[in-house]
């Protein structure tokens, strides 16, 4: 008789991460604002991120775009440099960087968990396509070919023996933060607020009801400084602030914004 599947555990907030991504600033922020909420890591290969999220294995994700969004939220956080992963005595060692058609006649390596999402992959084909990234690193270790990663993967699975350099023109990947549209939770928003950089005071990282509806601050700040602008037909100037921070909502141009067409220097004695 099988033993039923344990539920997960309510009280834990489950997060899902793709290999390269380092959460680590996150979790350390959550481990001193919600000590008593337990954070569970769990890394997840690039294919299976979307599935694990949909069946709730997870209660959010660091993921690699694209997603589907019609079933996902998701806030992208950055995106990866592209780089191509060459033995230390090949060619490629020896340039700053590469493009696409530098690497046309070179054999390269397509792993099944690839993260980059090529329409078709530059190169020659390999004769089978490696199972992952860090079996395809070994391979290139073999002298048998090359691989193009986000960096991060090529710094993740670093060897003595190889380096990597930057390929301009390949497409990249970019990491987001990722939840199931319909299961936003407490725990969510309280991490989406770690992420986004918000203060312990601002509600734990939630928008109650009462702030959804109040007007931002910024928009207001545009407003008052509507006849500040300078240009033709109120163009914005370059160095306008905008925001909420220190000096939102003025201009930057010193002395030449105050007083246009004003005399200056020291009033004249009354006789």
């Amino acid at each position: 008789m099988t033993a039923p599947e344990t539920a997960p555990d309510p009280a834990v907030f489950r997060l899902a991460y793709v290999p390269g991504v380092t959460p680590a600033k996150w979790v350390r922020i959550w481990q001193e604002r919600l000590p008593d909420v337990p954070l569970e890591l769990l890394q997840v290969a690039v294919p299976a991120a979307s599935d694990l999220l949909r069946d709730g294995g997870a209660d959010a994700g660091l993921v690699r775009l694209p997603v589907d969004r019609n079933v996902f939220s998701a806030i992208p956080l950055y995106t990866e440099t592209t780089v191509v992963v060459v033995p230390k005595d090949h060619l490629v060692a020896a340039v700053d960087e590469v493009s696409v058609s530098d690497l046309a006649d070179e054999v390269l390596f397509h792993p099944l968990d690839d993260a980059l999402g090529w329409e078709e992959p530059p190169g020659r084909p390999a004769i089978e396509r490696p199972a992952t990234t860090a079996d395809a690193v070994e391979l290139v270790a073999a002298g048998v070919g090359l691989l193009v990663v986000p960096q991060s993967l090529a710094r993740l699975h670093h060897r003595r023996d190889l380096t990597y350099r930057p390929v301009v023109d390949a497409p990249q990947s970019s990491v987001a933060l990722c939840w199931p549209e319909d299961a936003t939770t407490d725990m969510v928003e309280d991490f989406i607020g770690i992420v986004r950089g918000r203060t312990v005071n601002s509600t734990r990282g939630r928008r109650t009801d009462e702030e959804q509806r109040k007007p931002s601050k910024g928009g207001k700040g545009q407003k008052a400084g509507k006849g500040q602008q300078g240009g033709k037909g109120g163009a914005q100037s370059p160095q306008r602030r905008t925001g909420s921070g220190p000096g939102g909502g003025r201009t930057g141009g010193g002395k030449a914004s105050r007083g246009s067409g004003r005399a200056t220097g020291r009033p004249r004695r009354r006789g």
